[in-house]
């Protein structure tokens, strides 16, 4: 896991922003936080970076739906145990304990494939891919979906099919609200269903990700002196995330998707396309957390910036454009 040098505040506004904007929308966060940070910065920032930040979204959702957190708790209190919660007609127990098993194969993959997703499959021609191949898929999804069942007829049986149609998120690219929510259309749901149970299955992943994460990241150097700029980051990404799980849950009531599957095409064309032309840097992310010394702290800035001879030494991100 790899920590990149010195964020100026502007960048982390700009990252924060971007962070909040696209964690719930099936658009792929990670690819846009990887574009931006190699476009910005020369380099991906790192899934660590990422993993700090996403705690502002995790903040956000949890917020946003927590009156109905109360409710599946109390539920899963209530039946005891998954059994009754499917026996009986408690929609509150039952969404409670689908999303709790929901989560299960992408807690269960994500810890087997750690290693990769965070750098080998990290590079821009893979999300390029992923972008391109799950639009594809969410347009056969709203051709073919139904769309006749409600939150409160998700079956188990529905709940794992779109916990295990979760771990194909793990792909860098490829979005976990938008795989669920496919799924979700595959299984009938409407599309404001879809969006809701892909919405409650992200909050355990998301936080025991976030969560995971940072705890690596204290545990194997910090966040080397970055911390208030990273909390800034991750306190915008929460205000402007909480606007867009309100907003995207009232546009999934009376719209389909299809206006999101033509920006993925866009971007994944945009992405391979720098890479083909070698306009940005195809590598994998980095895997390990790395000190930057004070002879090459890198920062996030305009080309030919000019150094003092008393501060340590910036190298400027390497514009192609």
């Amino acid at each position: 896991m790899y920590i990149a040098g010195d964020i100026t505040w502007l960048q982390s506004i700009v990252l924060g922003v971007l962070q909040g904007l696209t964690e719930f929308l099936p658009v792929s966060s990670t690819a846009h936080m990887a574009l931006a940070s190699r476009l910005l910065y020369g380099e991906d920032a790192g899934a660590a970076y990422s993993a700090v930040v996403q705690l502002g979204p995790i903040v956000a959702i949890i917020w946003y739906f927590r009156q109905d957190l109360v409710r599946y708790l109390q539920g899963i209190i209530k039946t005891g145990s998954l059994g009754k919660a499917i026996d009986t007609r408690d929609t509150d127990a039952k969404l409670g304990w689908f999303t709790l098993f929901g989560t299960i194969p992408l807690a269960i993959a994500g810890v087997l494939l750690e290693h990769k997703i965070d750098t080998t499959l990290r590079k821009p021609s893979v999300m390029g891919i992923s972008l391109i191949v799950l639009a594809a898929i969410m347009l056969f999804a709203e051709r073919v979906g139904k769309r006749n069942r409600d939150l409160d007829q998700l079956t188990f049986q529905d709940s794992q099919a779109i916990g295990w149609a979760q771990v194909l998120a793990l792909a860098p690219g490829a979005s976990r609200s938008g795989v669920t929510i496919t799924a979700g259309l595959f299984l009938g749901l409407t599309r404001e269903s879809a969006a809701r149970f892909s919405f409650l299955l992200s909050i355990p992943a998301i936080t025991a990700a976030g969560v995971y994460k940072l705890f690596k990241v204290l545990k194997h150097g910090g966040l080397h002196g970055q911390g208030s700029v990273y909390l800034v980051s991750a306190i915008i990404a929460a205000v402007v995330a909480y606007v867009v799980i309100n907003w995207f849950l009232k546009y999934m009531e009376k719209h389909d998707t299809v206006g999101f599957i033509v920006y993925r095409l866009l971007l994944g064309a945009v992405l391979l396309g720098l890479v083909a032309t070698h306009r940005i840097d195809n590598s994998p992310a980095k895997a390990e957390i790395e000190k930057p010394k004070a002879s090459t702290a890198v920062r996030m800035m305009p080309h030919n910036s000019i150094t003092s001879t008393t501060t340590p030494a910036i190298v400027a991100a390497p514009w192609k454009f």
